[in-house]
């Protein structure tokens, strides 16, 4: 398994995400970028590249804050995120960027991409789709759903998923239904799995240490929801 740090520049910021693909196997194969949680990219978003890579899968984890590194400051964090929710321009700048360092790579079939985020990054992996970016499946899991663009929806090229907790505090049945009517205007193969007794965060089994009320690993959602994305995957990456 090869391990590769890639810098890149979008929007203004130095980004350096993190490219692992086994090396072993011959010929090219389906690339998908991992768009990380809000809080940056980590070690648990590197282990879920590390995991695709292994699955026969080239995986790239996008960098969206800098340098390659955390965010530790949460009000700057939650002042960028912000920005992005209310206008996306910046974000898709940053993951375009990154989706272009993945299709570059020589053991990467552009024919074949896939854009999955957690959290924010599932807010960015749909913001990718709306771009109008020629990505085949879309996952998002416990990810923001909202947009400021709904319209841009018709953009959309590939198959979209979603994984929310029914207990999620910061995705109400308001959003998912917004969504829901989004994409059905667009036309859109989508689907939506709603996963009772599962909170925000559910993949991340350091959540429960943060202390935030609805946000706890749910070690049956995070299996299932994986699950779901390599049936989706199947269906469209093969």
């Amino acid at each position: 398994m090869r391990t590769q740090d890639i810098e890149y520049r979008a929007d203004g910021a130095r980004l350096v995400g993190q490219y692992v693909v086994d090396d072993t196997k011959p010929g090219r194969r389906a690339g998908v970028l991992v768009c990380h949680e809000g809080p940056g990219l980590t070690e648990h978003t590197k282990k879920i590249a590390a995991r695709l890579a292994a699955l026969g899968y080239a995986a790239f984890a996008m960098d969206y804050h800098g340098d390659g590194k955390p965010l530790d400051d949460a009000e700057e964090r939650m002042r960028r995120i912000s920005g992005w929710i209310a206008d996306a321009t910046g974000i898709r700048a940053r993951a375009l960027a990154a989706l272009d360092v993945l299709k570059a790579q020589k053991e990467v079939d552009p024919a074949r991409l896939a854009a999955i985020g957690y959290c924010f990054g599932g807010t960015t992996s749909l913001e990718i789709a709306r771009s109008g970016a020629d990505v085949k499946a879309v996952v998002g899991f416990h990810s923001g759903l909202a947009t400021a663009r709904p319209q841009d929806a018709k953009n959309i090229k590939g198959k979209v998923l979603v994984c929310i907790g029914a207990e999620d505090p910061i995705i109400p049945p308001e959003q998912r239904a917004a969504f829901e009517s989004e994409m059905k205007a667009a036309g859109i193969d989508w689907r939506l799995q709603l996963y009772g007794g599962a909170g925000h965060s559910f993949t991340n089994p350091a959540a429960d240490a943060r202390g935030m009320k609805g946000f706890f690993f749910h070690e049956a959602t995070d299996r299932r929801s994986w699950n779901a994305m390599i049936e989706l995957f199947n269906e469209t990456l093969k």
